[in-house]
C-alpha cells in the first residue's frame, strides 16, 4: 500500500514549524491519538535518538519505541518504529514559502505489521491515520498561527 501523505501551508517561518512539530513535549497538543511521548536517554534529538510513545489505536492503547532516522533542522526529520506489532515509518518535510515567511509542512506515514499487527495495520491503523493526519496538521497550523506555540 502507498504511504499516507498530507501537506498544509502555515503562516510561520520554517524554523518555527520544524521546532514545534518535532518538540516531544508539544506533540500531545496537536496529535490526536498520542497519549504520551518521552525521550529515551538524552533530550537532544539526533539520528539514532529514541522515544517511547503511547498511542490510542482503535479501542486500546499501545506503547512503542520510535527511532529518529534523519534529522536536518529546519528541513526534515524521519523516524521508524522498532518494536511492537505496529511499526510506523514516517518523515516530515518543511519547505519555505514566500522567502521563508511561510512554510509548507508535509508528513508521510506508512506502517509495518508484525504478528497481530499484520491484521491491525490494514483494518484499523491505516484508516485511523488517514483520517487523523489532516486533523492533526490543521491543529498544528492553528496553534502555530495563533502564536500559542
Amino acid at each position: 500500500m502507498a504511504a499516507i501523505v498530507e501537506s498544509i501551508e502555515i503562516r510561520r517561518r520554517p524554523e518555527e514549524v520544524f521546532s514545534y512539530a518535532t518538540d516531544l513535549s508539544r506533540m500531545e497538543e496537536w496529535q490526536e491519538s498520542l497519549v504520551s511521548a518521552r525521550p529515551e536517554g538524552g533530550a537532544t534529538p539526533e539520528v539514532g535518538s529514541r522515544m517511547t510513545q503511547t498511542r490510542r489505536i482503535g479501542r486500546g492503547e499501545r506503547r512503542m519505541t520510535m527511532e529518529l532516522t534523519d534529522y536536518d533542522p529546519p528541513r526534515r526529520w524521519a523516524f521508524r518504529g522498532i518494536d511492537g506489532p505496529v511499526r510506523a515509518i514516517g518523515k516530515g518535510t518543511v519547505e519555505p514559502l514566500e522567502d521563508g515567511a511561510r512554510s509548507r509542512l508535509t508528513i508521510e506515514l506508512d506502517f509495518e505489521g508484525h504478528g497481530i499487527g499484520k491484521l491491525l495495520v490494514p483494518l484499523v491503523v491505516r484508516r485511523q491515520a488517514r483520517n487523523e493526519l489532516p486533523r492533526n496538521q490543521q491543529k498544528l497550523k492553528e496553534r502555530l498561527e495563533s502564536s500559542v506555540a
